[in-house]
């Protein structure tokens, strides 16, 4: 039902597949943001999918951590039926939907 959502959450997260040196800059991913992983995170990422796709009855067809004044943020990115797309943020610590 919701392959798509647990593919996504695998590709998040994978780790950078090219090593880096002491001595060379750290790579840049690409196409693939990790999710953070912070101590002050209350509801993970898939539980913050979960309650946007019940809340909006639609998809959630993009989904990264950020860090927001050192809290957690999910920005998630709809779809809705009608085609509309549109970007909420969830707080990780307290679980708060902003759009």
């Amino acid at each position: 039902m919701h392959t798509w959502r647990h593919v996504l959450l695998v590709l998040l997260a994978l780790p950078p597949l090219v090593a880096a040196s002491p001595s060379a800059p750290q790579a840049v991913m690409t196409g693939v943001q990790r999710p953070l992983q912070a101590a002050d995170a209350a509801i993970t990422m898939d539980q913050a999918v979960r309650i946007v796709e019940q809340k909006y009855r639609a998809r959630v067809v993009k989904a990264e951590s950020q860090r927001d004044n050192g809290r957690t943020v999910y920005v998630l990115r709809l779809l809705d039926d009608s085609g509309k797309v549109w970007t909420v943020h969830v707080d990780a610590a307290s679980g708060t939907v902003r759009q």
